[in-house]
Order: structure tokens, then sequence, then C-alpha cells
């Protein structure tokens, strides 16, 4: 999962991105509201959490912004303000959460995974495709009952496929979602993800579940032996 953080607090900014990359999303940071709409004009964004008081363009504003132009990214607002008003206003503008500063690390997690399974009409925190399962709030992994370890990167890789099974997904498209900008211009590192995936899922079992499609990327799919 991409995620998109405008924070103008630099501290603050810091402290989302490093918290959510351990916990396998791509994050990109923009410091002001014209920046975070560049941004998000700019790369698919599952999600985009929001400051409210941001220089430039403020948080409502530029939600309303990119709802206008169509942006279907879930948004989660942050606010130091915890007034009736200044929530009513947040989601009017097209917002699809709330949360209030301070905040406990854990709740913004947990309110991230119930976005994604809104935005995913799923209602579950587990996803299956065939014998292969993760479970989205452990982070485990399972295939015939034997515990597969990812890291944060396999994991969101992972995730995607299993998302969306039996699709194709370019690399570009794959790209997009699991790494950050800093990491999006490295050519083959989809490629060598796969790779290491493909050792931990499907190396050890008779059914290979990833499967290349040549000249259109890869995808996740029963059937296939050897």
């Amino acid at each position: 999962m991409r995620v998109l953080v405008v924070e103008d607090e630099h501290k603050i900014a810091a402290f989302i991105k490093r918290g959510l990359e351990e916990n396998a999303y791509a994050v990109d940071v923009a410091y002001d509201g014209e920046e975070g709409y560049e941004w998000a004009q700019n790369f698919p964004y599952d999600i985009i959490i929001l400051d409210v008081m941001l220089p430039k363009l403020d948080g409502v504003a530029l939600c309303k912004r990119l709802r206008a132009k169509g942006g279907n990214a879930s948004v989660l607002m942050l606010t130091a303000k915890d007034a009736v008003e200044d929530r009513v206003a947040g989601l009017d503008a097209g917002a699809d959460d709330y949360l209030v500063k301070p905040f406990a690390f854990q709740e913004l997690l947990a309110r991230l995974r119930a976005l994604r399974r809104r935005g995913g009409d799923q209602r579950t925190t587990q996803l299956r495709v065939a014998d292969l399962t993760l479970d989205l709030v452990t982070h485990l992994a399972e295939r015939d009952d034997q515990s597969i370890d990812l890291t944060t990167k396999e994991f969101a890789l992972l995730e995607l496929f299993m998302r969306h099974p039996n699709q194709i997904l370019s690399r570009t498209v794959i790209a997009e979602h699991v790494w950050d900008y800093d990491f999006y211009s490295q050519s083959n590192i989809v490629d060598v993800y796969v790779r290491y995936l493909r050792k931990k899922i499907d190396d050890p079992f008779d059914e290979k579940l990833i499967q290349t499609v040549r000249g259109a990327g890869y995808r996740l799919a029963e059937g296939s032996y050897g």
C-alpha cells in the first residue's frame, strides 16, 4: 500500500513515515498543501494522511480539490482540533476518517487497516489464495500450515498480489503501490522481490502461485505445478 503523508511539522511527518514503513507501507511526504496536491496528482496513492492546518493550502481545501479532480484515494485527516464542527468540515470535504492529535500509533494503523478494508470492500483482516493465507494485523503468512517469514517489502508485495488474485499486475503498477518515490526508478527492483517471494511461497511447494505473464507482468493464481 502506498501512502502520501501531508504534514508540515517535520518531526511528526518523519515519525509517521518511519512507523508506516516498519509496517510495510510505501510512504512519500509533502510539507504543505500545494506540494501535497502535486504529489497526489502525479502518483496513484491508496491512502492520503492529511493534516488540517497546512501552509499554502489547508487540509480541508486540499481534500475538496482532490475530490473535485476525481481522486479516489482514501483520506484520513489529522488535526489538533477536537471540535465537532472541525470534524464535520473535514468529512464534508470528502475525508473518509478523522484522527485527533496526539494519537496512539496503533490507533493510526488500525484506522488505516479499516480504510483498506472499506476501499477493497473486504471485511476481513486475513487474505487467502489457495492454501496461502496472510494476516494483515500480525503480518504472518502461512502455506499448507507452514509459517513463512517475510520482510516488510515482501509482505507488501504479497499483500498486493493477494488483494488482486488472478489479475495481471504490470511491473509499473507493482512499483507504484509497493515502493515510494526514492526507489521507484530502480528498474529491476520488482523482479528482484518477486524472486525473493517465490523462494518463500512457491519453491518449497508443488503448486506454484506466482505466475509470470510474458510481456505483461505477474499474477497470483492457482493451478501451476512444477
